[in-house]
């Protein structure tokens, strides 16, 4: 299961931001492709789109350097690729186990495609680009 205190690094209080609310949020991030952007930015920046009928997980990264080694090396995201970061309720997060993928000692949050829709109502702020790469 995921253990806040392992990331302690990357939770933060955002109190002071304006769009983001003063609870304690831990920073996701996820590499993505144009369409999966577009899809994104159509929501409103605030949640991620429905999964391919193919796709039985989300993976949100706990470490935007693998984030970001995934975006620069995966081909599957195409030509032009990008790294999001976004911000969820901390204390929501202990219901997600964390598992490595690919041989990588990287962990990502599992979570079930149905699960999704819940997923993003404890989205705090919005999905924001923070990393492009061509």
């Amino acid at each position: 299961m995921f253990d806040p205190a392992v990331l302690s690094d990357i939770t933060t209080d955002h109190g002071s931001e304006s769009d983001v609310s003063s609870d304690v949020t831990t920073a996701l991030w996820r590499p993505i492709r144009q369409q999966e952007l577009r899809l994104v930015r159509e929501a409103g920046g605030r949640r991620w789109p429905a999964l391919r009928p193919d796709q039985t997980h989300f993976f949100p990264m706990l470490e935007e350097d693998f984030a970001i080694r995934a975006a620069q090396n995966w081909n599957v995201f195409g030509p032009v690729r990008y790294v999001a970061r976004f911000h969820v309720e901390t204390g929501f997060l202990g219901r997600y186990s964390t598992r490595s993928f690919g041989g990588s000692a990287a962990p990502m949050l599992w979570v079930a495609a149905e699960e999704l829709d819940e997923f993003n109502a404890h989205i705090v702020g919005s999905i924001e680009v923070v990393h492009e790469f061509r």
